[in-house]
């Protein structure tokens, strides 16, 4: 089937989770880099780690946990202040520069949009109101189903909640864990391979590879041709 409607994940995706290195590093001078690295990869470990125990705590929890143990490992001290205020800089992320026209193509092309996310739809909708799209973008949360990516059944409640065919949705990640998930529990991925590296080994494949979201706007245009 054609694609009519495309899927986004958020973080990394449509906005630039490296500027969390810079709120780190404000407050943390010459350690901003390394927390931030050390934070994202602990804030999606425990997204995964929850889910297989079966232990739900929404994706705000889970980034003030994640915070407070990254800190842990590499000898920080924040206050409880910070413990509370450090993890809006999720909410503050900016877009890709390319990002926001080519959401504004794919809405001419006619394509709907919406995000799929692990953050909450309180930090979904913070980050795409500040980022001042332009174009409708539906709001879909991991969150309302207390599973996280790439459990399939986030996936199955984000088509459900389109009232489409899988084949009808595109999910679009720049997260190869994600795409692989997506494509496991049956939908079309476009992989947005930013970084030029290689995709995970776990027998599953992207529909599309592009480097960004312009890229992928030629892509779609160039099958529709």
């Amino acid at each position: 089937m054609k694609p009519k409607i495309l899927l986004f994940d958020l973080f990394g995706t449509l906005v630039d989770v490296g500027g969390v290195a810079d709120e780190c590093e404000r407050v943390f001078p010459g350690h901003g880099e390394q927390l931030s690295r050390v934070w994202r990869d602990k804030q999606l470990k425990y997204t995964w780690l929850r889910t297989l125990m079966g232990r739900y705590e929404n994706f705000e929890r889970i980034t003030q946990h994640a915070l407070v143990a990254a800190c842990n490992d590499l000898r920080l001290h924040p206050d409880d202040a910070l413990k509370e205020d450090l993890p809006a800089a999720f909410e503050r992320l900016k877009p890709f520069p390319e990002v926001p026209t080519a959401l504004a193509s794919l809405a001419s092309d006619g394509f709907h949009l919406g995000v799929l996310s692990n953050g909450t739809r309180q930090q979904a909708s913070a980050v795409l109101a500040q980022s001042a799209f332009g174009v409708p973008i539906l709001i879909f949360s991991a969150d309302d189903v207390r599973l996280y990516k790439p459990a399939p059944g986030v996936y199955a409640f984000g088509v459900q909640q389109v009232q489409a065919e899988v084949g009808e949705v595109l999910f679009v990640s720049a997260n190869a864990w994600d795409v692989a998930g997506a494509r496991a529990f049956g939908l079309s991925c476009a992989w947005l391979d930013r970084a030029r590296g290689s995709f995970e080994e776990l027998d599953v494949t992207p529909t599309i590879v592009a480097h960004d979201l312009d890229d992928l706007v030629h892509e779609l245009r160039q099958r529709e041709a």
